[in-house]
């Protein structure tokens, strides 16, 4: 394999785009998204074990703020909030796989299957 230069540039964008994406759930939350389209609240919150309400609606708030996701709020009785990727965040979709796919390569490998 040939031999790649990191860049100072490289490093300040891996670094951007870690405070984007950094944390415990943010990735795990765009995966939802990314295998389900649209989400309510309440299927994001069953789909991560652990996550409270709280961390949640902080997460949603930064993820809204950073264009990765819409929050839609239709009129309804009661009213009904779905969470959905924009454009820019299914351009998420890849890495987000590449991620899964790693994931599960390295727990083969450190649990020995």
């Amino acid at each position: 394999m040939a031999e790649q230069v990191c860049h100072k540039a490289d490093i300040m964008a891996i670094h951007d785009a870690m405070d984007v994406l950094s944390g415990k759930w943010k990735i795990s939350i765009l995966s939802s998204m990314c295998y389900y389209n649209q989400r309510r609240f309440s299927d994001i919150v069953n789909d991560l074990d652990g996550i409270s309400n709280k961390q949640l609606s902080k997460e949603l708030k930064e993820l809204e703020m950073n264009k990765l996701i819409k929050r839609t709020v239709l009129d309804t009785q009661p009213v009904t909030v779905k969470y959905n990727l924009t454009e820019y965040g299914w351009s998420l979709q890849d890495l987000i796989h590449g991620l899964a796919a790693w994931g599960t390569k390295h727990r083969q490998v450190v649990m020995g299957d």
